[in-house]
């Protein structure tokens, strides 16, 4: 009889990456996906340990799930990804009933551990070791990559891609427990990357559909790979894969400020498949906050790094994250955040209150002493003032005639459970503006026209004027 497997992600794109690539392992095993939880004979979270509220969602998930392996104790339930990594045994304790506990790196084992499982093994954890206990050379031994082969069945649409570019991370921001849960930072070869992207391409020729790639690393721009005597980094890469066949757009993220290097804004610039697109966090106005953070910038580096794209790439769209009620935050501090965003226009910034996360050196070393009422306070003001600047920096549009690639059903068509005759659709310009327009099902996975007729702070709303193109 087939087995099923259902995997519910929390997350980044990162570890939406990862959750189809350990769908392709399953599929090629023929397992097939369920549709729920309940209907699945492996059941797997891959976590997200960045914020407490995400882990707090999956525990919770967990507990739901006791009486399930109660009635069936043949159901296996797996927790994978970073907050495998960093609580390890914990989860058997505070879930008995897991079966499965899986870093990131160690998710290359992950058909072989579920077979395992099903032969009667028992509780199986693979983890990698501690960073800190070992050297550099060991702790890259340790957190293997991990990137098997593409199955297109196993990606959500045939149209977006993503392919990591690089694993791990070596900056250490005080606040982050990435580069304890993720490992080192590794870069990949390009030849296997432009093989990957080639790949892909093919598949979305069979489907008759554009492709959008984003390429991810935890610090995407200091991407860089020794062959010989030659160094790659991203622009040489960009370059590399803008000619690929079939390729129609090609994004990157995330970025750090310190390696934002003129060559790169420039392959944005001279390079026409590339988006004119990029997010570079700031995390804080306030060089106290940023030098507290380990950031390795202050904001007036930062202020320079926006002024050179904005010069080489006009029309550029700009996004940020910031962190709010960081340890010892004072509302001066916090004001010149709300400073920064004014002043750079960002399209949007993603905002978060500081959450504490064990075995960071802000942990460790200072206290959260900004009461979370008030952190609440700074996450909605500044909110607020990014969302008014977002919804004026978009009325300049309405008028005008944007290329979009059409993404599916926007929430609205989805919850009234439109047909494919006649729906609304959502789409993204370059500059990643989300688009709604009226249209055909068959126009997903294509490149349309949209002439924007209103603008909101997040989204822009029009109608399609040309037909569809690949």
């Amino acid at each position: 009889m087939t087995k099923r497997f259902y995997i519910e992600t929390v997350g980044c794109q990162m570890n939406m990456l990862d959750s189809e690539l350990i769908a392709s392992g399953l599929l090629r095993l023929g397992y097939e996906p369920a549709i729920s939880a309940s209907k699945a004979d492996v059941v797997l979270f891959n976590t997200c340990s960045v914020r407490q509220h995400a882990e707090d969602k999956v525990y919770s998930a967990l507990g739901r799930l006791k009486h399930a392996k109660q009635h069936n104790p043949l159901k296996i339930i797996g927790v994978l990804g970073c907050m495998a990594q960093k609580d390890g045994p914990l989860i058997f304790r505070r879930a008995p009933h897991v079966d499965l506990v899986v870093g990131p790196s160690q998710l290359g084992q992950l058909p072989r551990l579920i077979e395992e499982v099903a032969a009667g093994a028992g509780p199986t954890i693979a983890v990698s070791s501690d960073r800190k206990a070992e050297s550099h050379r060991e702790a890259r031994e340790s957190f293997a990559p991990f990137n098997p082969a593409r199955r297109a069945e196993a990606r959500p649409v045939a149209h977006q891609a993503m392919v990591r570019v690089a694993f791990g991370c070596d900056k250490f921001c005080s606040y982050c427990i990435v580069p304890s849960v993720r490992g080192p930072e590794q870069s990949r070869r390009p030849e296997d990357i432009e093989e990957e992207v080639q790949l892909l391409a093919r598949q979305a020729r069979q489907r008759d559909v554009a492709l959008e790639v984003t390429l991810l690393g935890q610090t995407v721009n200091s991407y860089r790979y020794r062959d010989g005597g030659r160094t790659f980094r991203l622009a040489d890469l960009l370059a590399r894969l803008n000619d690929v066949e079939g390729l129609a757009r090609l994004k990157f993220v995330t970025n750090h400020p310190r390696h934002m290097t003129e060559d790169l804004i420039k392959a944005v610039r001279d390079l026409s498949r590339v988006t004119p697109y990029f997010h570079v966090p700031a995390q804080s106005g306030s060089d106290r906050m940023l030098r507290r953070m380990r950031r390795g910038y202050s904001s007036s580096q930062y202020r320079e790094m926006l002024g050179r794209i904005h010069e080489t790439v006009p029309g550029a769209a700009v996004t940020s994250d910031f962190i709010v009620g960081f340890c010892g935050e004072t509302e001066a501090e916090f004001q010149r955040s709300v400073d920064l965003v004014r002043e750079a226009r960002f399209k949007n910034s993603f905002i978060f209150k500081y959450s504490p996360r064990p075995g960071t050196h802000a942990a460790a070393r200072f206290e959260d002493d900004v009461p979370d009422e008030e952190k609440r306070r700074r996450n909605n003001e500044l909110l607020a003032v990014q969302n008014a600047i977002s919804e004026e920096d978009n009325q300049p549009l309405v008028g005008r005639t944007v290329e979009i690639l059409v993404e599916g059903p926007s929430k609205t068509s989805l919850k009234h459970e439109a047909t494919e005759r006649a729906t609304q659709l959502v789409g993204r310009t370059t500059c990643d503006r989300i688009v709604v327009f009226e249209g055909a099902g068959e126009l997903i996975g294509r490149l349309v026209s949209v002439e924007i007729e209103k603008a909101a702070a997040f989204t822009l709303f029009g109608r399609t004027v040309t037909s569809a193109t690949n």
